[in-house]
This record gives structure tokens, sequence and C-alpha cells, in this order.
């Protein structure tokens, strides 16, 4: 089983969506690395020799910010935008969406399960 940047990649899939297990490497970035590295794109995680994992493991280390420190990245850069309270920060602050969505009907996955208001009673003479 081959272990990148603490993740244990699952051994019977290709390497080119193996790759894709760990967090900020996508297909367009594990299609680069796997040529960078000059191992086949078909050939399973498996498959691969010693030398090709260690390959992939330098290629990564050197050349892409994965995993906890780009959690970490994300992270502080929401804080800063929050901090400095911009339009943005104000919107990750409250829950809202903060890409020019329309908030009246959708948006149910940012502002979370419906809060039901009753309606108010009219009084009887």
């Amino acid at each position: 089983m081959a272990r990148i940047q603490g993740i244990d990649l699952p051994k019977n899939k290709r390497g080119v969506i193996g790759l894709t297990y760990i967090y900020g490497i996508g297909s367009s970035f594990a299609k680069a690395i796997l040529d960078k590295a000059k191992v086949s794109h078909d050939i399973k995680v498996q498959d691969w020799t010693d030398d090709q994992a260690s390959a992939i493991r330098a290629i990564i280390a050197d050349n892409y910010t994965v995993e906890g420190e780009l959690r970490a990245e994300t992270k502080m850069s929401i804080k800063r935008l929050m901090d400095i309270g911009c339009y943005r920060g104000i919107r990750h602050r409250t829950g809202l969406p903060l890409r020019g969505q329309k908030t009246k009907n959708n948006s149910r996955t940012r502002k979370g399960k419906r809060k039901t208001v009753a309606n108010k009673k009219i009084a009887t003479k």
C-alpha cells in the first residue's frame, strides 16, 4: 500500500484516481505528477515499484501544497477575510453564500435546515 503525505492510497485503483484521494490533488494535477515521475497512468497503485512511489512522493513534497498545510492555508485566508470585515468575510461569518447567489428560495446547504416561524394570530373580539 502506498502512503503519501499521511494518506493511504487505495491499492486497487489506477494511479491517476488514487492520487486524487490526497486533499489538494485533482485529476489534472494527478496526471501532471505521474508524467513528471514517468509513471504510466494505467498502472494500479499496488503495482508501483518503490522507486516510482518515492519519485511521486518527492514531486508532491517539492511542488505542491497538500493536506494539512493546504487546509491551514485555506482557514487562514477565510479568517483574514473575516477579520478585515469585507463582504465575503461577513458572509462567511453569518453562514450565507458569498458569491452572489440568491437566498430567498435556495442556499439551504449554507443556511442549514429550515427554521419555521409561526404565523401571528389575529385577536378575536
